[in-house]
């Protein structure tokens, strides 16, 4: 593995002040009147004022921002100068307006602003397996992070058992390298769109993103949702074309389409001109051009340090340091994470503890820790600018400021979007109760469903119709899967209702949640997977060749309704090739009825233990889920009925012990049975039906409390 050499150089002073001089309000209230006399030459030299002063204010092309377009990329240049065009001379007037607002205000100029030259803050975003975690192993190797000789396993930042077992990043994490007397603070985000929560409170942190984007899928659902907060903040995106080396990677596609991303967002003129570097993260290779790749990464810290802003601060401004994250230590106790704002911390030191509803309390900091390399550095103070983590205030919450004790003010709280999906949670009320897990009783589930929310912004809890019973919402399937399956590793035992999507009513008229569902199918599933959206209220919105020769990219516009259970049978349809991408798109008119299950449930007829002798006339009638020898109790769900509507089958019978003689032990033959893990599970299950979760076991069975409506 190459090593980026680490070059002696001088280290820039960390601060670097800038100012506005402050026009005086008296010189513009009381304008000079002119004579009578040369009335007409005054006027004429007041417009030539007013036109020198304007073109004086008119925004100034930036020395850098040259340095940032996109290089060795065949994008249509007429095309893009016509839109940078058409953009610019409808922001001329406004921008100037508002550049004139700012330096007529007085208030500006009065705190020094400075920038660190020392620290870069970036976040890198992508769509989910694109390569971000991947991308980050490689530098933090070439960083010089870890000893040549020590092991390293792969995805490090992946550290969630979770993370590791799906292969998808769940959770935000943070660390830092050096590069050329440069600390750069990276921060490693999801790149599915139920975690969009962890992108959008971490983006504040920051103040440039790097755009992983595939070489040959180019930008897909989630590429949009995080490229739009990321411009919605103003950041500088620099982006990042990784796999290059694929066989099949097509990056002038790939450039050409992210710029039209950029443009249908509504970006700047500066961020359109973004620096694109062509990479692959396995190999730890970088370049300008993807015939041309570097012998390490060196192209895109390079990039990182020129196109990526440093940080503003207020250097001898009032302690701010607005809370993103927080985490938890048996020894430590909870640590809040967050990017230093102004001011400076130290430790030991006295705080005030602001709320978004300008509720304060004192507090006091304990330990005070820095990112360095992999690892969390104690220090004894903390210069505005950097990111760092602060032990000592048991009760911090994320979105709330830590602020100077005498004259510290809160920042704006941090906005999450919107949950679209909805789950009951209620405890075992089934036979096996208490038999595998601890935690069983409503004042446990409450205490760990509500203890969820304080890191967690994007879920909410409310309380059900009876003591025992909670709604817990999210941004989908996925975001409280993961969630039932953490509280299923810690000990609880509890139900769940199936998923329901949240509308709303808007003028009178009921609304529900759309998405954009993006499927890449071979050409030869093509017409069966477009029957199944098509059955969903699914409208397609585009249609294009993909990557792979033979593969269509499929997009459409679907209810999130029609999404529950699409996965599974999307994959049933394309014989285990296809690939579904979603992420929310907005608010719509109801769609109408749809079903999402053809098929009815096995169900139990009584409590035993299942027997080969039943099972084998039970798999007649459909696809099973239980073995012989296995517990069952009356109303667990033993299996898919190939018919619609529930049957009632009898899985314990035992053979009669009559006559044993005559009758010779015949061998049976059974169907390997359906395993279902907890995702399939909620998919699965239709109103009258719930999952019984536990540390051991997954079950599903017919809710008691639902009329039975297919029997």
């Amino acid at each position: 593995m190459a090593v980026i050499p680490q070059a002696p150089t001088a280290t820039p002073p960390p601060y670097k002040l800038t100012s506005t001089p402050t026009p005086h309000p008296l010189a513009a209230a009381h304008p000079p009147t002119p004579t009578s006399a040369s009335a007409s030459a005054a006027m004429q030299m007041q417009a030539a004022t007013t036109t020198t002063a304007a073109r004086r204010l008119a925004p100034k092309p930036q020395p850098q921002a040259n340095r940032c377009r996109p290089s060795s990329v065949s994008v249509v240049a007429a095309g893009r100068s016509r839109r940078r065009s058409a953009r610019s001379s409808l922001r001329a007037s406004a921008s100037l307006d508002q550049e004139v607002k700012e330096r007529a205000s007085p208030a500006a100029g009065k705190s020094g602003q400075a920038t660190r030259r020392d620290v870069r803050n970036i976040a890198i975003v992508a769509h989910v397996d694109h390569g971000k975690t991947t991308l980050v192993d490689s530098m933090l190797r070439q960083a010089k992070v870890f000893r040549d000789n020590q092991v390293v396993q792969e995805r490090i930042m992946d550290s969630n058992d979770l993370e590791r077992e799906r292969g998808i990043t769940i959770l935000s994490k943070n660390t830092s390298i050096t590069y050329k007397g440069t600390k750069i603070n990276i921060i490693d985000t999801p790149g599915h769109s139920d975690f969009g929560g962890e992108v959008e409170r971490v983006l504040n942190m920051v103040e440039g993103v790097l755009l992983v984007v595939d070489s040959v899928e180019g930008p897909m659902p989630q590429t949009r949702f995080v490229l739009k907060k990321a411009l919605e903040f103003g950041h500088a995106v620099v982006v990042v074309v990784n796999k290059i080396d694929r066989p099949t990677a097509r990056p002038e596609f790939v450039v050409n389409s992210t710029f039209e991303l950029f443009i249908e967002l509504n970006a700047t003129d500066e961020q359109c001109d973004f620096q694109t570097v062509y990479a692959s993260g396995i190999k730890g290779k970088a370049g300008l051009s993807p015939e041309n790749l570097g012998d390490d990464l060196g192209p895109l810290f390079e990039a990182i340090l020129r196109c990526i802003p440093e940080p503003r601060i207020e250097k001898d401004g009032a302690l701010q340091l607005l809370v993103s994250n927080t985490e938890y230590d048996e020894h430590k106790g909870r640590i809040a994470i967050g990017r230093l704002h102004a001011g400076e911390l130290q430790r030991g030191m006295e705080v005030k503890v602001c709320t978004p509803d300008d509720a304060c309390r004192i507090s006091k900091i304990s330990e005070l820790f820095v990112y360095q390399n992999f690892s969390r550095v104690p220090v004894d103070n903390v210069s505005a600018g950097d990111i760092c983590a602060v032990c000592g205030i048991n009760d911090i919450m994320i979105g709330e400021t830590i602020a100077d004790k005498v004259s510290g003010t809160p920042l704006p709280t941090i906005k999450i979007e919107e949950p679209t999906v909805r789950m009951s949670f209620s405890i075992n009320t089934s036979p096996f109760v208490g038999k595998e897990g601890k935690y069983v009783t409503s004042r446990n589930l409450r205490d760990r469903l509500y203890r969820e929310l304080e890191r967690n912004l994007a879920m909410k809890v409310e309380d059900g119709e009876t003591a025992d019973t909670f709604l817990v919402s999210g941004r989908g399937t996925l975001h409280l899967t993961i969630l039932i399956e953490n509280m299923r590793r810690e000990g609880f035992e509890f139900m769940i209702g199936p998923p329901k999507v949240i509308n709303k009513t808007v003028d009178g008229k009921l609304q529900e949640p759309y998405e954009i569902a993006a499927v890449e199918v071979p050409e030869e599933y093509m017409g069966s997977v477009v029957e199944l959206l098509g059955k969903r209220r699914g409208q397609m919105v585009d249609m294009q060749p993909s990557g792979p020769e033979g593969t269509t990219l499929l997009k459409y516009k679907i209810p999130t309704r029609g999404l529950i259970g699409l996965r599974n049978a999307v994959l049933t349809a394309s014989r285990g090739t296809a690939i579904l991408n979603t992420i929310f798109d907005s608010y719509g008119p109801w769609a109408g009825d749809l079903s999402s299950r053809d098929q009815g449930s096995l169900v139990a007829f009584e409590d035993g233990s299942t027997t080969s002798y039943a099972l084998l006339n039970a798999q007649e009638r459909g696809i099973l889920f239980v073995s012989p020898g296995q517990d069952v109790y009356k109303g667990q769900i033993v299996g898919i009925h190939q018919r619609p509507g529930d049957l009632a089958i009898n899985v314990c019978k035992k053979k009669a012990a009559t006559n044993v003689r005559s009758n010779k032990e015949t061998t049976v033959v059974l169907d390997e049975a359906l395993s279902y893990s907890l995702d399939d599970c909620i998919e699965f299950i239709q109103e009258d039906e719930l999952v019984e979760v536990t540390p051991a076991s997954i079950r599903m069975c017919k809710n008691p409390k639902v009329s039975k409506k297919n029997r």
